[in-house]
């Protein structure tokens, strides 16, 4: 597949992180690519509630080449030969993509971009355990091979998908829970009595470059690095020459925000994390009140009107705990504001 352009957005726009409720994936990729059609950004959905292969790291241990896994009480395991953990996790993803191929050729219009999540390196290093039950994260060698499998791996995933959707601009979102964790030197070994070593800078952006590297090279429009946590090292995904970030707003302070700016001047993308999904049951908030959320603090930093089109809104979490119904309706709440701040953007 050869390099996709890059072509930046010139509105605000939204997608969701990729976790979506329920088993029924033909209606989830309906869903979502029916609420996130042009100018927005659909995306190749994920159902956690169909079990083991099909949670974070099982699905990113899908791709990896030449390192099989199985789940153990303790958590995904590597091990000589692939089992029927293994296969699960990679019958899921192949079914997923198949779907998205049956759903995207069958409309009139089929999106002319679309979007994949897998987990980051570290996140996998801090969630992968060795045979014999310590974490990845313990072993230089081994946590070097997981990137190096995990780039390989998500080269020829991002072939495949591109085959179900051609034409479609990709973009790339590495998910990093465990970053801030990593870095800090707070992972607990496999014992819990003590943490392992925390991991510096120049090889957590080493690392990263490694899965850029192969994301671009794969044809990836953009690589997008999604850091939810406390602690967010967004000046490192920066330094790994990612097109932007995914934050939930929420959590950001003065200085996070005055770090945004610079970044957002200088042609990076803001992955808003706008709404707060951890309770299904809450009512959503007026669209008024999320264009404030965000006006308030682009005001605040001079950041101008027409620069909104770096945004992207996103919920602030996975969508898994929703009804079908609800994720909808979190889907739309998103669209709605969007449209509202381009409003903005053009007064």
């Amino acid at each position: 597949m050869g390099a996709a352009e890059n072509t930046r957005p010139t509105e605000v726009t939204a997608t969701a992180l990729g976790q979506w409720p329920g088993t029924d994936a033909v209606e989830a990729a309906r869903i979502t690519r029916g609420e996130l059609g042009d100018p927005h950004l659909p995306y190749l959905v994920q159902l956690p509630e169909r079990g083991v292969g099909s949670d974070d790291v099982g699905r990113t241990a899908a791709l990896l080449v030449e390192l099989p896994v199985d789940v153990q009480p303790f958590g995904w395991r590597l091990v000589d030969r692939p089992g029927a953990d293994h296969r699960r996790a990679v019958s899921a993803l192949s079914s997923d993509i198949n779907v998205l191929a049956d759903v995207a050729g069958a409309e009139e219009r089929p999106a002319p971009a679309i979007k994949v999540q897998i987990c980051g390196p570290w996140t996998m290093a801090a969630s992968l355990h060795l045979h014999y039950g310590e974490r990845v994260l313990l072993d230089y060698g081994a946590r070097r091979d997981i990137g190096e499998s995990l780039a390989a791996g998500l080269g020829a995933h991002l072939e495949r998908v591109a085959a179900a959707v051609p034409g479609a601009a990709i973009t790339v979102q590495i998910d990093e829970p465990e970053i801030a964790r990593v870095l800090a030197g707070a992972i607990p070994t496999s014992s819990g009595y003590r943490t392992l070593r925390a991991i510096d800078g120049t090889e957590a952006v080493a690392g990263w470059e490694t899965i850029v590297r192969a994301a671009r090279s794969a044809g990836a429009a953009d690589v997008v690095f999604n850091l939810p946590g406390a602690g967010k090292p967004v000046a490192l995904a920066l330094r790994a020459a990612a097109d932007g970030v995914a934050l939930p707003l929420a959590q950001l302070g003065t200085s996070d925000w005055e770090q945004l700016a610079e970044a957002i001047e200088g042609g990076k993308s803001l992955w808003a994390g706008l709404l707060s999904v951890d309770n299904p049951a809450a009512t959503l908030p007026q669209v008024s009140r999320l264009v404030e959320s965000v006006m308030r603090p682009w005001h605040g930093l001079g950041l101008e009107p027409k620069q909104l089109a770096a945004l992207r809104l996103v919920p602030g979490g996975s969508l898994a705990t929703h009804s079908p119904d609800g994720a909808r309706a979190v889907l739309t709440k998103l669209t709605d504001t969007a449209r509202a701040l381009n409003d903005v953007m053009a007064s």
